[in-house]
């Protein structure tokens, strides 16, 4: 069969060469009658073309040497990655700039609804309030906001008695806000009397002129320094300077003596700010309290607009640092700065009988204050007990010194608490009960 196939197609191709050998002729034929004689055909002369076309011509010609281009000495689709790769990280940047400017929207957005009440129901909160003692005036327990009006109240109304100059070093400490500002008019004020101290017969020191720029700006501003000068022997009075009439600020040797100045200078320098105490705000819960107040108070999280602008632009420099490689040395310094926002910390102990046992403490307290909180409540102190993470981990005696900012107990933590029994066996011989009885009193209903 395959030969049959073969001699069929050579067959075929036999009769397509013999049909395109042309027209036959006899052999009898004469092959003179035949032929004709073939004559030179006559070249066509070609047009010589006109300087237009010329000129179309060569700029033709320059148009294709136009677009040749050399080979390319880099990967133009490499490049067109990279282009792409740049353009996505740049909208992803622009993404999460707007979902963090959403935040900070909703974040302004919540402390309007907290100042104005709208918000969920507060009887969710874990406290009420920061609150604060202050025992060099009084028993009460205040906001710090109160505190400060009272304070102010209390040291205005002082200021006519006896120790007139450490009044006014107190109002320059506890009245006004800014640890720089105070720092230079402290400063200021007392280079005004070590001049006089130094030297109490040179004039020229017992002279300040009102108008001086370092006065203006460090002095002037700063409530209870003027009152400190008047303590301190200054009178105001209306001198003649270069023709022109000025105020300035005399020292009287007759209203304070050198010897009197001294001891202002010191009290001027100890001041401090009155200080207040964080009220603990001891609370006894039962388990279902506790599951449902589990929200902290709006002064736990109340920022400034300062305080607001700071924390977007902290955002998105994390943004760009979490786009290149960084040491855990850097981590761990973004870290510590994200902790140092929260101030304050509200702990929770847990006893084995179901009771938890809550205080609030500044972030900046050491744990042994922890420790102090649970021992003034316990009905059996002298026995040894524990406390333990909700991971686990024992708080040892390494701990004790460690503040609740480097134990990471914020700004809510919960501890277990436990006997710590001699041998480490069974707990059974151990106290069954936890708190002291007036303690258990502060057992709200339900």
């Amino acid at each position: 069969m395959a030969d049959k196939i073969k001699s069929f197609f050579q067959q075929k191709k036999r009769d397509a060469k013999f049909l395109n050998a042309g027209k036959g002729y006899k052999l009898t034929d004469s092959t003179s009658s035949k032929l004709t004689s073939a004559e030179p055909a006559k070249p066509v002369l070609r047009a010589e073309p006109t300087e237009e076309a010329k000129i179309a011509g060569q700029a033709a010609l320059a148009r294709l040497e136009a677009k040749k281009v050399d080979k390319p000495k880099f990967n133009t689709s490499y490049a067109a990655i990279q282009a792409r790769v740049k353009r996505e990280m740049e909208l992803e940047r622009k993404t999460q700039q707007d979902l963090q400017q959403a935040e900070s929207t909703a974040l302004e957005k919540k402390k309007v609804e907290r100042r104005e009440g709208r918000i969920e129901d507060p009887s969710t909160y874990a406290v009420v309030d920061v609150f604060f003692r202050c025992p060099y005036i009084s028993d009460e327990i205040l906001p710090r906001d109160e505190w400060k009006k009272k304070i102010r109240e209390f040291l205005y109304d002082e200021r006519g008695g006896e120790e007139p100059g450490l009044t006014a070093s107190l109002i320059i400490q506890n009245c006004n806000s800014g640890k720089e500002k105070i720092e230079n008019c402290v400063e200021t004020l007392g280079k005004y009397l070590e001049n006089i101290i130094k030297n109490p017969d040179m004039e020229k020191y017992w002279k300040i002129r009102m108008s001086n720029r370092i006065f203006q700006e460090k002095v002037l501003p700063v409530e209870g320094a003027l009152d400190f000068l008047k303590a301190a022997g200054f009178d105001q009075e209306v001198l003649r300077q270069n023709e022109n009439e000025e105020d300035f600020l005399i020292w009287n040797p007759d209203n304070c003596s050198v010897e009197e100045l001294v001891i202002l200078y010191d009290a001027l320098k100890s001041a401090e700010q009155i200080p207040i105490e964080i009220d603990r705000n001891l609370q006894v819960l039962m388990p279902c309290q506790a599951r449902i107040r589990n929200e902290l108070p709006p002064s736990f999280f109340t920022i400034s607009s300062e305080e607001i602008k700071r924390e977007q632009q902290l955002r998105t420099e994390a943004v760009e640092r979490n786009q290149m490689l960084r040491t855990k040395a850097m981590r761990e310094k973004d870290e510590q700065r994200v902790l140092r926002r929260y101030k304050f910390a509200v702990l929770r102990i847990k006893f084995p009988d179901g009771l938890i046992l809550q205080g609030t403490f500044v972030v900046h307290e050491k744990f042994k204050n922890v420790l102090e909180f649970v021992i003034e409540n316990l009905a059996y102190h002298e026995v040894p007990f524990s406390l333990m993470t909700p991971d686990g981990m024992k708080l040892m005696e390494e701990c004790f010194d460690k503040t609740l900012l480097e134990l990471r107990l914020i700004p809510t933590a919960i501890l277990e608490f436990s006997w710590n029994t001699p041998d480490g066996s069974s707990c059974s011989n151990m106290p069954t009960g936890y708190l002291k009885e007036e303690i258990l009193a502060c057992i709200q209903s339900v």
